[in-house]
């Protein structure tokens, strides 16, 4: 029998990399980006992170787009390396997509903190494994992270409730802005359709899952399939309708591997 397509729900350009990088598993995959990414209303904030780098012990990047809009926003690009180099500030990143996009971006591998490889999720309960001990009083750390289309600071706080209990002085700043996007004519279609036709929705966000909803009102999901990357994103795709659900981690070899089992 052949393998269920796979429809990628992640922003545009990660939902075009995923589609090829499951092409070579041998996975048929298709984008229908369900987030719409976009830079921060104000940059300034920004820029005198950049300026005041040194004086963090971390920053902490929820993803790789906080990464990639943070860099947006770097000093001539001349000064990057010097001053990554000249610092000791470390990168704390929840799973290894967040690493990849630091070291693509300059930051030194050697002082980037991730979840262990074979952590059950990737997640700021599993980066906290890992880096609690470099909370100390006294110590700052910057979560950089994303906004919702109006500009206004968006995440989960449970990190920050650690660190602050920790004595650490912590401070978020958006770094682009999460957005519903505008579906064509044919994306809706195909939504409609992939609601039936055995296709397997992939979420990594529940903020996707709401976008579905508002994007096509009064869809019955009831015999779709959602294969999601974290039980809070499992829940939303049940609050939704998903006749199935499945969970896997976060990875590309699971994502692939859940896929080709969900294959009637």
């Amino acid at each position: 029998m052949p393998l269920p397509r796979a429809l990628l729900t992640r922003p545009a350009p990660e939902a075009a990399r995923w589609a090829q990088a499951l092409a070579a598993q041998g996975v048929a995959a298709e984008a229908l980006p369900l987030i719409a990414i976009a830079p921060p209303l104000d940059a300034a904030p920004l820029h005198a992170a950049w300026r005041a780098l040194g004086d963090y012990a971390a920053l902490m990047f929820v993803s790789g787009n906080a990464v990639r809009g943070f860099f947006d926003a770097k000093m001539p690009s001349g000064h990057v390396h010097s001053a990554l180099q000249a610092i000791e500030t470390r990168a704390w990143a929840p799973g290894p997509g967040t690493s990849a996009a630091l070291r693509a971006c300059g930051w030194p591998a050697g002082r980037i903190d991730e979840p262990a490889p074979d952590a059950p999720q990737f997640d700021s309960e599993a980066l906290w494994a890992r880096v609690h001990a470099q909370a100390q009083p006294g110590r700052r750390v910057l979560i950089v992270r994303g906004a919702d289309a109006t500009g206004r600071d968006q995440g989960r706080e449970w990190l920050r409730a650690r660190l602050a209990a920790a004595g650490v002085a912590v401070t978020s700043l958006p770094a682009y802005r999460r957005a519903a996007p505008l579906l064509s004519a044919a994306q809706q279609a195909r939504a409609r359709q992939a609601a039936y036709d055995g296709t397997v929705w992939v979420f990594s966000s529940a903020e996707a899952i709401a976008h579905l909803r508002q994007a096509v009102p009064g869809a019955d999901w009831s015999g779709a399939r959602a294969l999601v990357t974290h039980p809070r994103m499992a829940e939303a795709a049940r609050g939704a309708g998903f006749g199935q659900v499945a969970c896997t981690r976060p990875t590309l070899a699971a994502v692939a591997a859940s896929i080709k089992s969900a294959a009637p």
